[in-house]
């Protein structure tokens, strides 16, 4: 199964995907769509969505997990940070995948051990989760963090007898 990872952002979005072989988590892709503040944020948006479609129509991932919304202290930010995750969903929609939506601290936990960790620990942790020696940007980490805590998920639900998140 090959599930795409995403943390979206208005400026950078990092995308990663894995698939999953047996027991074992391969890094088929990852990176980040970034954009210059000097680029209209509705342009940004567009292009979002344009890029993940892209991405999904050449990997064929079967499954997406998208980091949920968290509440930060500036509103406007929130509010862009919303945007970015709405053109992500709406191309995963498109594309007929199957979504799921983890929170930061879930993320964290399932790839960390601790919901507290930090950018460069989550990368070191899931370098360590892929046998990966580098990855490209804090952005695309971030990105694998997500679908690799997908893919905990649902070898959970599985065993517990269940298919799906609800």
């Amino acid at each position: 199964m090959i599930v795409l990872g995403v943390d979206p952002g208005s400026r950078a979005t990092g995308y990663g995907l894995i698939e999953k072989k047996g027991g074992t988590l391969g890094c088929i892709a990852a990176g980040e769509v970034k954009w210059s503040s000097e680029v209209p944020f509705f342009e940004r948006v567009h292009g979002i969505y344009r890029k993940m479609v892209e991405i999904m129509r050449r990997f064929e991932p079967q499954e997406m997990a998208i980091e949920d919304v968290f509440f930060s202290k500036n509103a406007k930010s929130s509010l862009k940070l919303g945007h970015a995750r709405g053109a992500v969903l709406v191309a995963g929609v498109e594309c007929g995948l199957r979504i799921f939506e983890y929170s930061p601290l879930e993320i964290k936990k399932a790839v960390a051990g601790f919901g507290g960790a930090g950018k460069e620990q989550v990368q070191s942790m899931v370098k360590c989760h892929l046998r990966q020696d580098s990855i490209s940007s804090l952005d695309a980490s971030d990105a694998l963090a997500v679908a690799i805590c997908h893919l905990n998920w649902v070898r959970y639900e599985y065993e517990a007898g269940r298919v799906s998140r609800t």
